[in-house]
């Protein structure tokens, strides 16, 4: 029965609506129309929209880019850290209420930093980010990382950079001592692009992962071939950072 609620909830989910909506209109388009042009636009988006809305494919993608934290996890409990820093994940406003919310993947990555940071026993937490909001990203996280038990004097701020490059570039002007024990905490698919940008200015920098995309199949079968818009979702930050790691190695 369980199942069966399961499967109704993936058909009202809107992609898979649009992903119907789009098979409708290539079967009219199709029939009625002389030049197949048409037909064959609609055909690739709905095998796009298809093949980037379904679990196996989110799943083959975040794997490439978290194997590598899956692989060689680093066990907190063994791992000397002198510094945890966490790297924002966006933060948006609600004028209405005059305040600046964390983002889920901010939310995430703070928790986990606050978690690492007790773990390691860790001397200091850096909050870095700029964010859009009226409140910066860093000092957001800050609120947090104080509400969750950690010491006002313990965190620091870095509120001026604005991606991953930037991160490194302030925590570099923070830090004289290169060779202090960075235990870096930000989303697994992520970490690899980051790990290696503080790893130009820091001889030690540990992963430490706050959540990830990947996971071990369990839905039923006919579930996983349904497109869904958490999977679309994903697979949009898959993309992105896809394309982060190739723009950063062509300006390296």
């Amino acid at each position: 029965m369980n199942q069966i609620y399961d499967v109704f909830k993936a058909f009202v989910d809107p992609v898979f609506i649009v992903f119907i909506l789009l098979i409708i209109a290539f079967v009219v388009v199709l029939r009625s129309a002389k030049k197949k042009s048409g037909a064959l636009v609609l055909l690739l988006a709905i095998v796009l929209l298809y093949g980037f809305s379904i679990e196996p494919v989110s799943n083959y993608l975040s794997w490439n880019l978290e194997k590598d934290c899956i692989q060689e996890r680093t066990n907190p409990e063994k791992t000397p850290v002198d510094v945890v820093v966490v790297l924002g994940g966006g933060v948006y406003d609600i004028r209405a209420l005059g305040e600046t919310f964390p983002r889920r993947e901010t939310t995430a990555r703070v928790v986990h930093g606050v978690q690492m940071f007790r773990t390691c026993k860790a001397r200091q937490l850096v909050c870095a980010g700029k964010g859009i909001g009226q409140v910066t990203e860093a000092a957001v996280m800050a609120r947090m990382a104080e509400d969750l038990g950690v010491p006002k004097e313990k965190i620091r701020l870095d509120e001026k950079s604005e991606n991953t490059y930037q991160h490194a570039v302030e925590l570099d002007k923070m830090f004289a001592d290169k060779n202090i024990r960075i235990g870096l905490v930000t989303s697994a698919y992520h970490m690899k692009r980051s790990e290696i940008e503080f790893g130009k200015y820091f001889k030690n920098v540990t992963p430490l992962p706050a959540g990830y995309l990947y996971s071990s199949l369990s839905d039923p079968a006919l579930i996983r071939c349904i497109p869904q818009s958490e999977r679309l979702a994903d697979n949009t930050l898959i993309l992105r950072e896809f394309i982060g790691r190739l723009w950063y190695s062509i300006k390296q």
